[in-house]
Formats: C-alpha cells, structure tokens, sequence
C-alpha cells in the first residue's frame, strides 16, 4: 500500500502553482508545493493579467485581496488600438500590479488554507506506475523523494516535470528579442501600447511615483550574439538611440530581456502527470497572457482532479483538460505571433498595418480580436447545444439571494459546481439533491438592469431558468424557464448533464 506525501505535489511555486494549490484545497484535497528557489522572486515579468483572470480571481473572492486594481479598457493588437468595451465585461486586463505581488497574495491565501510550500528544492526527475507518481528532488541536505497520486509541473519553459514525464515541446525558435529595464530615478513620457519609432519600437511603463519600465526592440539587433545577461550599459545605449531619451543617470532596479520563442507541450498530460502554465506554453509576452494563459490552466485543472481522486469521477474527466485547455494554448501562440509581426515588423509590414487598420474598423472584427486577447470568448464542449452560454464563461452580473444583491461570480467561492435556479423551482432542486455533496444549488434573481441578453433572454433561445455552472465558471448546461429538470434547453437533461460533469448520483 502507497503512502503519500500529498494527494497532489505542484512543482513550481509561481502564480500558476500556487493558483493551482488554492483550488485543490478548496475541494478538500491535500496538495504539496516543492519550489527550487530558497525565496519567492522580487522581479516582476508580468504586469498585470487579463479580464479573464479578473473575473477567475473574483469567483474565488481574491481580486479584493488585491487592493485597488485598475483597470485598462483599451489596448491593442499588435499595435493597433482597439476599445476592449466592445465585448460585455471586457478590458485590457489589470495594470501595475507586479506578479510578485500576485504571487504574494495567492501565497498569502493557500497559507490560510494551511498548504505547504517547501523551498529549496529542486526536483531531478520522476517515474510514474499505475497508482502513484515519484518524484526526486535534491536539496542541501542531499537527494530524496516525494511521492503523490498525481504529479502537475508548473515549473515553467524548462520544466524537468514535463521532460521527465516525456512530453515534447514543440514550435519555432526566436526570432526578435525584447529588452528592458526597470528603473528609478527618471521620468519619461508613458507609452503604454508601445510607440514605433525608426530603427524599432519603444515603450514605457509608469512602475509608481519614482519607477518605471522601458521596453525596446532594436531593429538593427534583434537577437543578441552575445553570451551572458544584458546590461543596462546595453539598455541605455539602444533607447536613447532609438526615443532620444536619455536614461544613462536611472538607477536600474533590474535589466532582462524576453524573446518570442513559441512553444507548447505536445500533450498537457501523461499518466499521472500534468504540465501548466509556462511548462505548457510559451510566447511573446502581448497583452498579459501568458501568465493569466497558466492561472487558467489552474482553475480548469484542480477542480477535476479533486473529484477523480474523490472518487466522484472516473479518469475520463481529467483528459479534458488537455481536449478544453490545449487548443487555447494554441490559439495565443497563434495571435502573439501575429501581433509580433504587425508590432515589430518593418516597412514591408505597411501594408499588412493598413489592411487590419481598416479591418478594425468593424465591430465584429473588434469583438473576435478582444474576445480572443482576453479569453473572455472561450467556449469548452460541454455536450448538448442550442444556448448561446452552453461553454462559455458565466458573466459577472448583480443576483438577489434572500433579498441581498451580489455578484453572481462570489457564489462560486467554494469552488464547487453552481446550479442557479432561475424560477424559483422545487421540482429542479429536488432533482439535484443526490449531488449537494459536489454542486451548490442556489435560488436567485437576476437584476433587471442586467443586459438580458447575458441571461439567455433570446427571441431563438427563450429566458434560462436554471443554469448549471462548473467549479472553473463555465456553463453546463440551460434550462429554459418553466421547464423541469429535463429541460432541454441544452439538448439534454439536467441529471445527464450533472453527471457527465460531477459524477453519478449518490
């Protein structure tokens, strides 16, 4: 008989793990979280994260933790500027929050859920039979191992879980190479879209009061030929070439660069093993995806594990995270790509900027580039068809419960299953009884003030009665208002949906 260190050991203690950690404990599962590195990291790649991410952190009552968080509703696509508004609920994402500070709060919150992070530890390798996973790691007192059922590497582009576990990592090699710095001690015009400039692109991030980012590509050295790290000697020499601006006198804080090398795992899962985040995919880094891309990963990944190791579900559940999480994986490399060569690309690129510049003029085309950006367009196959939410996301709106009103996204806090019922309807919540040990069933109504169109009020569809939500916040399944829990507003019934989803009856 096996004796396990954890349930589930995360490998890699970023904002991907870490989110990852949060949604197995909320399911009751015990997680273990090995890191290499001795202490969190100060130095902050990403920014802020997507609209998407937003409302993720939101269904788990975290966005609050953050403070004030401001949020941007306009952007860009490869340069081109675009009103994230088009699409409800859409924005540019949240700016000027550093991911060491993201990192600090989704630790903050696992710690309270009584998860441990050990650090220092740097895993080696692992092997895998049919009923555990074992992991070698090496610290300063030596080599050991740790054992778990599953094993899930979000240990980023050079994951040892994802090499261990055999999984390729396919696609092009760089390209273009981005520099920055991170400075105090200079004020500079803020160019938050980037500003094409001849020779390249610059662009400048206000950091705080005193604090800065600067971010370059030079034309005339689009990859270094250099060994070793970038100096701010280098930094200071190409953008005051390239903006005119000096910044030699700065005090740098820390000096990187990041290319647009673009990869992703051949398969997000082996056997008992998993790979997410920057172990799954990498990319240019446009429009904070690649780091809300791995939070993502995260929220659709934990709750299926936790009902397969409860026994709730078979192994068939957890191969759909590959099937849902793979293709949008691919679908960012894809427009990252794209927006590179609109953002990078030199004069021969003119004519393809005045093309989309015309294309994006149409609402249509504005809303496809937003909703992909953001992920707030993202549609799983939940099975059954005929209701335009079936898949997607279920939208932040104002709901009464027992006369209070609050966001329909805070009654996914348990991370759990969700079904609204709508009508008010005793013969529905009696046919979900047999699953209360998985899925809340809440009676609410939606505000009137709410877009009718995000309930599903539809000449086509008819008004939802009841909506069955998943642990990640997409939507199950429809019933149309009036009807059983046979409805089949969603092409199947209630309990045929709660099953495919959360397991038999109990």
């Amino acid at each position: 008989m096996n004796t396990f260190d954890a349930d589930v050991i995360v490998v890699g203690a970023g904002p991907t793990g870490l989110m990852l950690a949060g949604e197995l404990s909320l399911n009751g599962v015990s997680v273990l979280v090995v890191d290499r590195l001795a202490e969190p990291i100060r130095e902050s790649r990403a920014l802020g994260f997507s609209a998407r991410t937003i409302e993720e952190f939101a269904q788990r009552g975290l966005i609050s933790r953050l403070g004030d968080v401001d949020v941007i509703p306009f952007g860009h696509f490869g340069g081109v500027p675009l009103d994230y508004r088009v699409v409800k609920g859409g924005s540019y994402g949240a700016r000027g929050i550093p991911q060491a500070r993201t990192e600090a709060m989704l630790a903050g919150w696992i710690a309270e859920r009584g998860v441990t992070v050990r650090r220092g530890i740097e895993v080696t390798g692992l092997t895998q039979d049919e009923n555990a996973v074992t992991v070698h790691t090496a610290d300063g007192d030596g080599a050991g191992v740790l054992t778990a059922r599953y094993v899930v590497g979000c240990d980023g582009a050079r994951s040892v879980v994802r090499t261990a576990a055999g999984i390729d990592f396919c696609g092009t090699a760089p390209t273009v190479e981005l520099r920055f710095a991170d400075l105090s001690g200079v004020q500079l015009r803020p160019r938050f879209s980037g500003e094409p400039v001849p020779g390249g692109m610059v662009m400048v991030l206000p950091l705080g009061p005193d604090r800065c980012r600067v971010i370059y590509y030079d034309r005339a050295q689009p990859l270094r030929t250099t060994p070793g790290p970038i100096t701010f000697a280098e930094v200071a020499e190409a953008f005051g070439r390239l903006s005119g601006e000096d910044i030699s006198a700065a005090t740098p804080l820390w000096v990187s660069s990041t290319t647009d090398v673009s990869r992703q795992a051949a398969q997000y899962r082996s056997g008992r093993v998993f790979v997410a985040g920057d172990a799954a995919h990498i990319h240019l880094p446009i429009g904070a995806q690649g780091m809300s891309a791995g939070i993502q990963d995260a929220v659709n990944l934990g709750w299926k594990l936790a009902l397969t190791l409860k026994g709730h579900t078979g192994e068939q559940l957890l191969d759909t995270y590959h099937a849902e999480r793979h293709p949008v994986g691919a679908r960012i490399l894809a427009n990252t790509l794209a927006q590179r060569t609109l953002y990078l690309g030199g004069a021969e690129v003119d004519p393809l900027r005045q093309v989309f510049g015309e294309l994006v003029r149409h609402e249509e085309v504005q809303r496809h580039l937003v909703g992909m950006v953001t992920g707030l367009d993202i549609r799983h196959d939940v099975g059954g068809e005929g209701h335009r939410l079936l898949g997607r996301r279920l939208p932040d709106h104002q709901v009464t419960r027992d006369g209070v009103k609050q966001s329909v996204l805070a009654l996914l806090a348990s991370g759990r299953g969700l079904l609204l019922d709508l009508a008010d309807s005793p013969t529905l919540r009696a046919a979900a009884r047999d699953w209360s040990d998985r899925v809340d069933t809440v009676t609410v109504q939606y505000d009137t003030d709410n877009d009718s169109d995000s309930t599903g009020e539809n000449e086509s569809e008819g008004r939802a009665g009841a909506v069955l939500v998943r642990p990640d916040g997409y939507v199950a399944w429809v019933g149309a208002a009036g009807d059983g829990p046979g409805a089949r507003a969603s092409g199947m019934p209630l309990t045929r949906a709660l099953t495919r989803w959360f397991g038999p009856a109990h």
